[in-house]
Parts: structure tokens; C-alpha cells; sequence
């Protein structure tokens, strides 16, 4: 149910070709018992145009219309985007993609709604895109946000390098966060101004341990922990079970 501590999640590998490992990915996810599965936006991978990235709307709808998937303990399964970006397309054309796939998966998408920043620059030049000032970007993440809660969809907008809550607390969403250190998940999550924060980052490098990364955010506040792929999606649900058997051992002490 919604007493979890920590829910779970797996970014599919797109920079791929064709989307067979980013569907096998997803369903041996989904078999672990992993939560959510979540794709990128980018029309390459950062810093690498030679490189193919498949766009995230097809993929999440192919698996919310044919995945035969039990529900997972924390509500899910959920499909969404890490993070779909504001200004690579229009707002209304953005609004559309997440309310078709929401038919598709009522009350389990997650949109999750970035602004990108200079690395991204380069992407939208290429393809003619206009690249606008970042102020209007956030001013736009914020009017989608509103418009998808308005419709149901689950919300969350990245705070970027700097955590920034503005835009999520104007949009009444979840804050997300990549890479982020756990103090700054818990400064946000915490006190008299507490936002809901959801974190995304790499796998853990070598000699860290996933049950540790996972413990370390569940305490510090974070409603999720998404690793990009290459993950274990079972060995990242023990995690989670574990920090929710801390948790309980905590509020039995």
C-alpha cells in the first residue's frame, strides 16, 4: 500500500538501436517486482550525437498496453518519463503524449517534467529548436505540471544541479532529483516546508552497494530510488524491503 517507505524504479537502456532491450529490460524489472519503469528524452545521448536514443512516449505506451503485470506492492506498475523535457516539442504536444498514455495506464503515469539546461542546448539547435531563456522554460514546466495534475497523472519536476523547489511547489508536485547527495534529499523532504522528493540517479559505481544507496536515501526522505540501467532489478527490491523493515523496527522501538 502507500505506508511503503520507498518505492523502486529502473530507467530502460534507449540509446539503443531498436527497443528489444529496453522491452526486456522492463518486463525482467516488472518480474522482480519492481515498481516503475521510466525512459529518457533525448534526441541523442548527452554529449553524443552520433549515438541513437529512441523518443520515451512509444516505448511506455507499448508496455502499459501489453505487459500482463501483477500489481506491485507499492501501487505500481508505473511508466513514466525521467524527465520529459519542456521546449523540445510544445507544451500542448507534450500535454497530449502523457494523456494518451495515461488512457493507456490510468493513474500510473508519472510525468516527470525537466527544463534541461546548456547540455542540452545542442540538441534542440540541431534540429532547429529554439532554445529559450531558462526562466520561460520553468515558467512552461510549471503551467504543464499544472495542466497533468489537473488530468490525474502523477507530477514531477526536477530541481536540477540546485534542487531548486520553486517550480514544484508552484505546481503543488513532487520534487526530483538526479544524483543527488541524500542531505540534500533530506533538506528538501523534511521541516516546516517539506516537499515530496523523488530520486533518480546512475547505478552505483563499483564497491557501493545498492542495499546501502537505497537505506541511505529511504532515511533521508526519498518516496523513490531509480537507478539507470545497468541494474538487478531483485537485488534493488530487497533493497527496498529492507529499508522498509528498518523503518518498521524504528517506529516499533
Amino acid at each position: 500500500g502507500d505506508d511503503l517507505v520507498i518505492r523502486t524504479g529502473v530507467v530502460l537502456p534507449t540509446f539503443r538501436e531498436t527497443p528489444d532491450d529496453a522491452l526486456e529490460t522492463a518486463a525482467r524489472a516488472f518480474a522482480a517486482g519492481v515498481d516503475g519503469v521510466f525512459c529518457y528524452d533525448h534526441i541523442w545521448p548527452m554529449g553524443q550525437p552520433n549515438r541513437p536514443a529512441l523518443a520515451p512516449f512509444p516505448i511506455l505506451a507499448a508496455l502499459a498496453a501489453s505487459l500482463d503485470v501483477p500489481p506491485t506492492s507499492g501501487g505500481g506498475p508505473y511508466f513514466g518519463t525521467l524527465v520529459a523535457r519542456v521546449g523540445l516539442v510544445p507544451n500542448g504536444v507534450l500535454r497530449g503524449q502523457f494523456i494518451a498514455l495515461a488512457h493507456l495506464a490510468p493513474g500510473r503515469v508519472i510525468a516527470g517534467l525537466g527544463t534541461g539546461d546548456r547540455l542540452n542546448e545542442a540538441e534542440n539547435l540541431a534540429y532547429g529548436v529554439p532554445y529559450t531563456h531558462a526562466a520561460e522554460r520553468r515558467g512552461d514546466m510549471v503551467d504543464l505540471a499544472r495542466e497533468l495534475r489537473v488530468q490525474g497523472l502523477i507530477v514531477w519536476l526536477a530541481g536540477g544541479a540546485a534542487a531548486r523547489i520553486e517550480e514544484a511547489r508552484a505546481a503543488g508536485a513532487a520534487l526530483n532529483v538526479w544524483a543527488a547527495d541524500p542531505s540534500i534529499v533530506a533538506d528538501r523532504s523534511q521541516g516546516a516546508d517539506a516537499l515530496e522528493v523523488t530520486w533518480g540517479g546512475p547505478p552505483p559505481k563499483d564497491g557501493v552497494s545498492l542495499s546501502a544507496t537505497v537505506g541511505v536515501l529511504a532515511r533521508a526522505g526519498a518516496t523513490w530510488a531509480i537507478f539507470g540501467w545497468p541494474i538487478d532489478p531483485a537485488l534493488l527490491v530487497a533493497a527496498a524491503r529492507e529499508a522498509d523493515a528498518a523503518d518498521g523496527m524504528v517506529r516499533g522501538a
